[in-house]
């Protein structure tokens, strides 16, 4: 039976992770993700769950000692931020080039240098070219919700997947949340139960083999393809858990795009602010509606293009920056409305770098922009 608890985004996502219960849960401290490795070994000494924590020396040594795990045939999950995403980021492409399905939590905080534990997402958007599927969760709910379809998703196309949740802001704030009976959880992701493994000894097998010219290429085809699969396979089993929740998820989610005139895409906990100003314009009459992107990698690029088309103005909102060039968020909606025959107005935002709050008025004040047919002028909300 379901139940209504009060926990924070870190809590929600071991909560989680103790009903999937895994084989092994390799570790390291760093803010602000800390508190779901220590949520989850309190589960761990209580004797809830049966996995094997590794407690490692890195985050480098994290994902290396995630990808043996998970390639000897073992479920694998473990969390991240920030200057651990970025140390571990040789091995990220090593777990996504074995189609090794390891699920991390990725709490979104700023990199250095200057030193900031605060949120932004720099650290997840330099990774996003790296073969592993990337959920952005809004909330504690969404958090723990995408953390079970996760398992799933990356069980069934054998590509690595990480569930990013904003640092802080969601990570350490606390929000009622439904969490589903446990034989449900269970029963929804299943027993693993791996095609090829380094122990099967009835079938030798080599992984991540050198190879040359002549067979790279057609191996990064098929990763290519696999993760592309994520755009077919999610929306099924995003459908299966809806039957179990009675929530529902989609690529992309869509508050009041259908007449709106300006939009504002977002992800992350800056769309429930963005809610909150829709809510309040279009009592007056405004219309105004926000695009947030619950799936980044693989990029939904038809079904985005689709949801902005009919507006008159674009702004996306950046949580990060993109040195040399434009926002990250901002560069992938513009190529997805390139091909469009109808074409909105499109600009960028970038704001909240190192956890610098957004307002509601500033939200407001971009809308208001967008209405007027202006152009913004600075790029920054500061």
């Amino acid at each position: 039976m379901s139940k209504k608890v009060a926990l924070t985004g870190a809590h929600a996502s071991a909560e989680a992770m103790r009903q999937i219960n895994p084989d092994v849960v390799p570790v390291y401290p760093i803010t602000p993700q800390t508190p779901i490795i220590e949520k989850f070994c309190y589960f761990k000494s209580e004797g809830q769950v049966d996995a094997e924590v590794v407690l490692t020396e890195s985050e480098h040594s994290v994902m290396s000692v995630s990808v043996g795990a998970s390639a000897a045939g073992a479920r694998v999950m473990t969390a991240s931020a920030s200057q651990g995403i970025s140390l571990m980021n040789e091995v990220l492409s090593v777990a996504s080039g074995k189609r090794l399905p390891i699920i991390m939590n990725v709490v979104n905080r700023s990199i250095s240098s200057p030193l900031n534990i605060h949120c932004d997402q720099c650290s997840t958007m330099n990774v996003r070219g790296l073969g592993w599927v990337q959920l952005f969760a809004e909330n504690p709910q969404e958090a723990y919700d995408f953390t079970i379809i996760a398992t799933r998703l990356a069980e069934s196309i054998r590509v690595p997947v990480m569930v990013c949740q904003d640092g802080f802001i969601t990570s350490h704030c606390v929000e009622m949340l439904e969490i589903l009976d446990e034989k449900k959880v269970k029963g929804f992701v299943g027993a693993y139960k791996p095609k090829e493994y380094l122990l099967d000894t009835n079938k030798p097998l080599t992984f991540g083999a050198w190879q040359l010219p002549n067979a790279y290429m057609e191996t990064k085809i098929e990763q290519q393809e696999a993760i592309s699969e994520a755009l077919k396979e999610y929306p099924k089993i995003a459908k299966e858990f809806a039957k179990i929740s009675g929530r529902s998820y989609g690529l992309i989610e869509e508050y009041n795009t259908r007449d709106a005139d300006a939009i504002i895409v977002a992800n992350c906990s800056t769309a429930g602010t963005a809610k909150e100003v829709i809510d309040r314009m279009r009592k007056r009459k405004k219309k105004v509606g926000l695009l947030k992107i619950y799936l980044l990698r693989p990029f939904p690029k038809s079904e985005i293009a689709k949801a902005l088309e009919k507006a008159k103005a674009v702004c996306v909102l950046d949580r990060a920056i993109n040195f040399g060039a434009e926002a990250p968020l901002y560069t992938e909606i513009k190529n997805a409305l390139f091909e469009s025959k109808k074409k909105p107005r499109i600009e960028s935002r970038i704001f909240g770098l190192g956890g610098r709050d957004i307002f509601e008025e500033q939200i407001e004040e971009v809308f208001n922009t967008l209405l007027a047919g202006k152009r913004g002028g600075n790029v920054y909300i500061q």
